[in-house]
């Protein structure tokens, strides 16, 4: 009995927003290799795209916090790949603020780009999806935030909160046709957050980590992949923890430095 490779997306089409930089494009670059089409989004084209095996992913220009631009992006991949498996809700993110002083337009902000954005493009994408004999997948990447706030991240929290909850209200409306999944990110090691983690380059946040180091983005992509294919075929409405064992607690390590 021959078994088909979990990890072939020959002839699938994805979409991953966010996906011209960061976890976004190592995701990308993770679908490429494994035979997929892609197209990512962000609203500039960076200088380089994401690319493995000698094919380079698409890419559309849109701000997806607005609705028609990210029902744009949806359309764009399904017209030009004939079909739409996948989407991952990766753009995102939010700096830290004072909740006691942050404006309404900044909460707003954090808002759309980081719940009412996922949900604009996964309704356009239900729309292609459900009326594929195959459906699709839409996976939701979000935060540790959503499970264990942390001080300055009040708007972020309540939308990673909010994606996590969305999660399980579209897997119920959309199954069986589109399964929709969620991934609880924690401390990702990339570029851009570097200046997050210290002068020590992330030495003493280690160490609260179990697993003693933190995620890269390859780690969330595997989860993608796993999300998005057969072996997950009966996996829907799930938050799949992607953080490490999270974190050693506080009061621990307060009474064992060492």
């Amino acid at each position: 009995m021959s078994i088909a490779n979990p990890a072939d997306f020959t002839g699938h089409a994805v979409v991953v927003t966010g996906g011209t930089k960061g976890i976004g494009f190592v995701i990308a670059e993770t679908f490429l290799a494994s035979g997929a089409d892609v197209l990512v989004c962000g609203r500039s084209e960076p200088e380089t795209l994401p690319e493995a095996d000698g094919r380079k992913a698409s890419f559309f220009a849109a701000d997806i916090r607005a609705a028609d631009q990210a029902a744009a992006v949806v359309d764009a991949a399904a017209a030009e790949f004939g079909r739409l498996d996948v989407l991952v809700n990766n753009a995102g993110g939010s700096p830290d603020a004072d909740a006691a002083t942050v404006s309404t337009r900044f909460f707003d902000r954090i808002l759309s780009l980081n719940l009412s954005a996922p949900f604009y493009a996964a309704q356009a994408a239900n729309r292609v999806m459900s009326t594929q004999p195959t459906g699709g997948s839409i996976i939701n990447i979000g935060s540790v935030s959503a499970h264990d706030p942390q001080p300055g991240t009040a708007a972020y929290t309540a939308a990673k909160a909010g994606l996590l909850a969305l999660t399980k209200a579209l897997a119920l409306e959309w199954a069986p046709k589109v399964r929709v999944n969620h991934i609880t990110t924690g401390l990702i090691r990339t570029e851009a957050a570097a200046h997050v983690y210290g002068d020590d380059g992330g030495a003493a946040v280690t160490k609260t980590l179990p697993m003693q180091r933190m995620a890269v983005p390859s780690d969330i992509a595997g989860a993608c992949l796993y999300l998005a294919g057969p072996l997950a075929s009966y996996v829907n409405g799930a938050d799949l923890a992607v953080h490490g064992g999270g974190e050693v607690p506080a009061r621990f390590m307060a009474l064992n430095p060492q």
